[in-house]
């Protein structure tokens, strides 16, 4: 089965630290930028990634909210992608999804996300006293 698994979700909290992993299962994550979003309780999954990394691995992208806090990286021999969280505030407490486009390019803006292709089942994270 094609698909890609998150992990390292948890309960926080806030200043501290927490990463993720999404690996592939039966999918291959090089040469395809990965992104990942979230989804905030009782809203919809936000239209932009908070970070994405290209195939490359050069010049990741970070969403303003996120910027100087999360560290995204790859690791193309472990077919897996990190997002290190630190500095985790309640606001980014959501289930965090990780997707892979079609291109090693990272895609931009809200229509970007359509090239988003395969899809995680997502994992909790929660920041909160």
């Amino acid at each position: 089965q094609l698909q890609l698994v998150e992990s390292g979700g948890g309960l926080v909290q806030p200043g501290g630290s927490l990463r993720l992993s999404c690996t592939g299962s039966g999918l291959t994550l090089e040469n395809h930028a990965i992104g990942w979003f979230r989804q905030p309780p009782g809203k919809k999954r936000e239209g932009e990634a908070v970070s994405c990394i290209p195939g490359s691995g050069a010049s990741p992208n970070y969403a303003d909210s996120v910027k100087g806090r999360f560290t995204i990286s790859r690791d193309n021999a472990q077919n897996t992608v990190y997002l290190q969280m630190n500095n985790l505030k309640p606001e980014d407490t959501a289930v965090y999804y990780c997707a892979r486009a079609v291109s090693s390019i990272c895609p931009l803006g809200p229509l970007g996300r359509a090239e988003y292709v395969h899809w995680g089942q997502g994992t909790q994270v929660t920041v909160s006293s």
